[in-house]
């Protein structure tokens, strides 16, 4: 999130698609599943096509200063990239991926130059989410390429897994994308302890009322721990999978794991 780990950020993102182009741009996997639902490979080629988009124009807005509308929300996230997605299914797939590779290069030259004061300082409006520091969108496009790549080797019934490098940037980012898509606010109070990686260690959460809040700090006093490797913690976070190991209460991790809307 800082700056000084931007150029470990964008090779990352660089790596992570450059593997996706090279699994999507064949005939042969166009139509295939995916672990996303019902989207086949060219519908997550059409998302992330469609995602990038909103995102060039949401960077013209913040540098115009323009007004733009109240962010559309999280909990129709869902439903609304769905359809974004399927109404590109008539795009061939030459004409699709080129798109996005194009949309790709364009992302990153604006990436690239972000300087130390703009990582951070500069707010850019998030279609779903407002205002955010411009690094999200970085950490966003490695959400895509990361997590939609598992998704296609997920759809081809191979054993498989979420490269290192990408879970491990991603940690941090689970716990905001954890806090924004709290669904009912029954009250728990447990730990996350992440067992490995540059981001292992233990995290306090709390839901009330009001939702979710988490601070780093000691989780041995509270009655209820989920361990999760990074890799786990993302994709359970995204609702790939049911993971974690469990020490203590059931019922409050049972109750909190299942607090969470899926976007």
């Amino acid at each position: 999130m800082v700056f000084e780990g931007k150029e470990t950020l964008l090779g990352v993102v660089r790596a992570e698609a450059g593997r996706f182009f090279e699994m999507v741009d064949s005939d042969d996997v166009w139509e295939a599943p995916t672990g996303a639902g019902h989207w086949q490979v060219r519908d997550v080629v059409a998302h992330i096509a469609d995602t990038t988009e909103a995102y060039f124009v949401a960077f013209d807005a913040a540098r115009a200063q323009e007004e733009v509308p109240a962010a559309y929300g999280l909990p129709g996230m869902a439903e609304r990239v769905d359809k974004q997605a399927l109404a590109l299914r008539s795009v061939p797939r030459t004409e699709l991926v080129e798109r996005l590779r194009a949309d790709f290069d364009k992302m990153i030259e604006i990436f690239d130059a972000l300087g130390p004061e703009e990582w951070g300082g500069f707010n850019v409006p998030h279609f779903y989410m407002g205002p955010l520091p411009s690094f999200f969108f970085p950490a966003f496009q490695l959400m895509d390429y990361g997590v939609h790549s598992w998704d296609i080797r997920q759809g081809t019934g191979r054993a498989h897994g979420l490269s290192g490098d990408a879970a491990d940037l991603l940690v941090p980012f689970m716990f905001v994308l954890w806090k924004y898509t709290t669904g009912a606010k029954d009250p728990c109070e447990l730990g996350i302890r992440i067992t490995s990686g540059p981001n292992a260690g233990d995290t306090r959460v709390k839901v009330g009322p009001d939702g979710m809040d988490y601070e780093p700090g000691n989780v041995d006093d509270l009655a209820t721990v989920i361990e999760f490797d990074p890799g786990s913690f993302v994709l359970t976070a995204f609702g790939r999978s049911n993971a974690g190991t469990i020490r203590g209460d059931r019922a409050v991790a049972d109750r909190y794991l299942n607090l969470f809307f899926r976007i």
